[in-house]
């Protein structure tokens, strides 16, 4: 290419500049500095290819020129350090992503993890033709030269940049729904990225191209006129546009400084391999981005300065692998319309049948089709081998001066078209018919006349669709805009194979082997699991807990059947969707070659992070037990509890506490000879830890009622192991003697504990409740003093009876302004944080109230009943005794025996006196009494 070749389109743009801006100014520089981005590119020794992300204008003049030019080495704009990937998408059905993963970071803020990039590739696309060519190709080879997964985010400045490169940039972007989150808040790589930065050009063109968003701008503006031109006519357009989108950029200077930094990286690695390798610059070829290939940094081409320093990779391990994408995760990630690459892909399709292109396809490559090689005519047979043409004339002025392309309506297509989506509405319950066919059929054909098109696009065809069947509401989950897409190509999901999965995945899908289902399948299975049966199968309920445990919801969803401490499984059933999380499982296996590796892992992340709390880590405990069944993981992290127990300053998880720890003890002592060292440490310590805090919680405001009868809970019911360890009961009564609530409800809860300590009468605790009631003043309040009661049951469950005779009070005796407004109160309490309590009251009130109807007019509350009048005594000798003496007297061997354990002496007097303990019978009567009662009735 000489310096004359766009001699002529600079002078026709300086016209133009003059004409439209009345003088030379920017305008003139910024048209003829397209002129010379082109030119300069054009020039190039190493034959610069530019593309556009998923194009298949792009894939189809790719494949041309791969086998036109055949090149000895493949650049390809792709992180550099995902290269040993590439081999691995035979395995593979497109579409999926090329991941860098890193769950722990060095060298970057710890906010940001986990790290991730992700590098979509699908058939219709530039960069898998290449791919594909270069793997099956013999002695060519592939080099990824853009920067590596680490300098990604070594040139993020904010963590907030990242998760902006993931927003939909268009308004008319398809919805964060499950497959458009297969990439997560990964940062996608933008191989090829086009499109313009300018806000207000990309309004500009979109306005006067009579179009909704970019994507349809660009299939009727450039894929559709590239798709049949040649390769120098592509090429020189290609890059007048990433010109044109380069220079018309905001000018933000993080954002050109990575551009540009980019593009100082990716030449300078393809110079160091040209000079390692000793490659002629005229066997290579450098495919990237429209926008990089128009670059003016000074490192540009095979003869650029050598200035540029590429810093050393971060301490960050990174991990890598394939997965899952699909048509709306990429338009998600890239902001593109949705249906857009469903609808590149059947052009894609089209432009192969129509060209007669053989496309390249990696042998094996899974959910592909090899096309048949088209017969080739006696003239092409005729024809000799195209040679070397030398430098390409001025393509570039030609296509800017032709008129449009009117390319003839097919109606077959369309009519076909027509008939499908009403066929699909019909489906979905939409009363569509042959006469909204019609209409849809002429409705397209006159949107694209109002939008100067001889052809209707689809996107013609999806807004007539719309308009003509559509009504006011939508009677199934899709729309019709939805149904056009599906029609027209659908959302392809890929699948990554089995060989190409991580150790971690493979293991997975060998352990449940036996289940006999296709996890990789997409969709729910359901899996049946007989324990009983087939022992075998226990070994796969453990993986599905574990995967439970680790993956998202809905992966593993267990439908019948539970894990709980100390019991053994028999029968399970549960829906598994691992193929549509296939790559959470892939990501598991970055983590880790096993699921129990990982488990461990989270575990002990949890366990020992920087916001774990004693609830956490005794949690913690019980997932290790009850998963892995680890005695050395569980004691492990239980000292880490105890660690944290001691460190905490406040009462706020202590009933979570109090619940973790009474389950780990009922495990322990029915399951274990012996009570691990570090539990008993821990009842040591939390007693002596919940009684130092007891005082300051009860005044504390910001410590609830729950909390403080849990810590007494936790007092109460591990005070027999805790004084057995030796700790102290005098702590537990000083601690309760230096607590002074002013609340009502814990006034309540003290006077409860008091009880329990025998410090505070069940007589006393009830006159002063009838004294609350009998105080108007304090009767508002009442209510707030049974909430302190409902809350005691947890420490002080012997209660029960007290409480129901407290509310039975509440109800009879107070007014109704203050008792209506406290019922949905104690409902809500009784729900919420009292589901342990409810089941004691109700067991309480059913011993106590009648269980009939008719019972209930002549019942009288047992705290009411007159006491039973005592037995007269008999008027004989007192050597006789009570009225049990008889029956005593009759078994002399259980009076004996209960003497000798109370160490009482005594002889027989005379045989019907009785037993030597007729006289500790004679001294407590009522014992005997209330014997002789139970036995013999009164």
């Amino acid at each position: 290419m000489n310096e004359g070749t766009f001699a002529a389109l600079r002078g026709q743009l300086q016209q133009a500049a003059a004409a439209f801006a009345s003088g030379p100014d920017a305008l003139e520089g910024i048209l003829l500095g397209l002129v010379d981005d082109v030119d300069r590119a054009v020039r190039e020794p190493l034959e610069i290819f530019p593309v556009c992300h998923h194009s298949p204008a792009s894939a189809l003049a790719m494949a041309r020129r791969l086998r036109e030019k055949q090149p000895k080495v493949v650049y390809l704009e792709l992180c550099e350090d995902m290269a040993p990937l590439l081999t691995e998408l035979r395995n593979c059905r497109l579409p999926v992503a090329v991941q860098a993963f890193a769950t722990e970071v060095d060298g970057f803020p710890a906010e940001w993890a986990p790290l991730s990039v992700v590098a979509p590739i699908t058939e219709a696309s530039a960069e898998y033709q290449a791919i594909a060519y270069a793997l099956d190709t013999p002695g060519v080879e592939l080099v990824l030269v853009d920067r590596s997964s680490d300098h990604v985010f070594q040139w993020q400045e904010h963590a907030a940049e990242a998760a902006e490169a993931t927003k939909p940039a268009d308004p008319d972007a398809p919805p964060a729904e499950e497959e458009a989150a297969l990439h997560g808040d990964a940062v996608g790589v933008e191989i090829g990225d086009l499109r313009p930065r300018f806000a207000e050009l990309e309004e500009h063109l979109l306005r006067h191209g009579k179009v909704r968003h970019w994507s349809e701008w660009w299939h009727q503006y450039v894929e559709l006129p590239l798709g049949d031109s040649d390769h120098d006519t592509y090429r020189q357009v290609m890059l007048l546009i990433g010109s044109l989108f380069r220079r018309l950029a905001p000018g933000d200077p993080h954002r050109v400084r990575v551009d540009e930094d980019r593009e100082r990286y990716m030449w300078t690695r393809m110079r160091r391999h040209l000079a390692a390798t000793g490659t002629d610059p005229a066997d290579a070829l450098y495919v990237c981005g429209a926008f990089h290939a128009a670059s003016r940094v000074e490192e540009f081409g095979v003869h650029g300065a050598d200035t540029f320093e590429i810093t050393p990779p971060s301490a960050t391990k990174w991990q890598h692998g394939l997965i899952p994408s699909s048509h709306a995760a990429i338009e998600a990630q890239f902001g593109l319309a949705a249906g857009s690459v469903s609808i590149a892909a059947t052009q894609w399709a089209k432009n192969l049948k129509r060209t007669r292109v053989k496309p390249y396809l990696l042998a094996g490559q899974a959910g592909t089709r090899t096309p048949k090689t088209p017969k080739k005519t006696a003239a092409a047979l005729a024809a000799p081998a195209p040679a070397d043409p030398g430098p390409a004339p001025d393509r570039l002025t030609g296509f800017l001066q032709r008129p449009p392309v009117l390319d003839h309506l097919d109606e077959e297509e369309l009519l076909g078209w027509s008939v499908e989506i009403v066929r699909a509405a019909r489906r979905n319950g939409y009363l569509a018919s042959t006469a909204d066919a019609i209409a849809v059929f002429e409705t397209s054909i006159l949107l694209a006349g109002m939008r100067d098109r001889a052809k209707p696009t689809p996107y013609d065809f999806q807004d007539a669709a719309v308009t003509c069947i559509e009504k006011d509401t939508v009677p199934g989950r899709r729309d019709v805009r939805r149904l056009v897409e599906i029609m027209l190509g659908g959302d392809r999901v890929g699948q990554v194979g089995y060989d190409a999965l991580p150790p971690l995945a493979r293991d997975v899908h060998d352990r449940l082997a036996p289940l006999g289902l296709k996890l990789q399948q997409r969709g729910v299975q359901r899996a049946l699991l007989d324990m009983a049966s087939r022992p075998e199968l226990e070994q796969c309920s453990d993986v599905l807990w574990m995967l439970r445990y680790l993956m998202p919801h809905g992966a593993a969803r267990p439908i019948m059947g539970e894990r709980k401490l100390g019991e053994r499984p028999i029968q399970e059933s549960w829906d598994l969707a691992l193929g549509t999380h296939q790559r959470a499982l892939i990501e598991l296996g970055y983590e880790g070659v096993s699921i129990e590796q990982v488990l461990e892992q989270r575990l002990r992340r949890t366990a020992y992070g920087p916001q774990a709390t004693t609830a956490k880590v005794l949690e913690a405990v019980e997932d290790a037990t009850l998963y892995l069944r680890s005695r050395r993981l569980a004691d492990e992290l239980g000292r880490r509890a105890l660690e944290v127990l001691a460190t905490e300053r406040s009462v706020d998880g202590a009933p979570e506490v109090l619940r973790r720890v009474r389950g780990l003890l009922a495990y322990y002592r029915t399951a274990e000879p012996s009570l691990p060292g570090w539990i008993e440490s821990f009842v040591k310590t939390g007693y002596a830890h919940y009684c130092t805090l007891l005082p300051t919680a009860f005044t504390d405001d910001d410590a609830s009622v729950r909390q403080v009868a849990a810590m007494l809970g936790f007092l109460f019911s591990m005070e027999g192991l805790a004084l057995s360890l030796g700790c102290d009961r005098n702590q537990l009564e000083l601690a309760v003697a230096q607590s002074h609530p002013e609340d009502p409800a814990r006034t309540a809860l003290l006077w409860a504990a008091r009880t329990q300590l025998g410090t505070l009468s069940r007589a006393d605790l009830r006159a002063r409740c009838e004294e609350l009631l009998g105080n108007p003043l304090v009767v508002p309040a009442y209510p707030r003093y049974l909430s302190g009661f409902l809350h005691a049951l947890e420490p002080v469950p012997a209660l029960a009876d007290f409480v129901v005779e407290a509310v039975s009070h509440a109800f009879a005796r107070l007014p109704d302004p203050v008792l209506l407004p406290w019922l949905p109160t104690l409902i809500t309490s009784l729900r919420g944080g009292g589901t342990d309590l409810a089941p004691l009251l109700i067991r309480e009130a059913a011993r106590i109230f009648p269980g009939r109807l008719a019972d209930l007019d002549t019942w009288v509350p047992p705290w009411r009943a007159d006491p039973a009048p005592a037995p007269a005594r008999s008027s004989g000798r007192a050597a006789t005794g009570p009225r049990g003496l008889p029956l005593l007297a009759a078994h002399p061997a259980t009076c004996d025996a209960l003497a000798d354990l109370l160490g009482c002496e005594g002889t027989w007097e005379t045989a019907e006196q009785g037993p030597a303990g007729a006289v500790l019978l004679a001294r407590h009567p009522r014992t005997a009494q209330a014997l002789a009662a139970l036995i013999t009735g009164p």
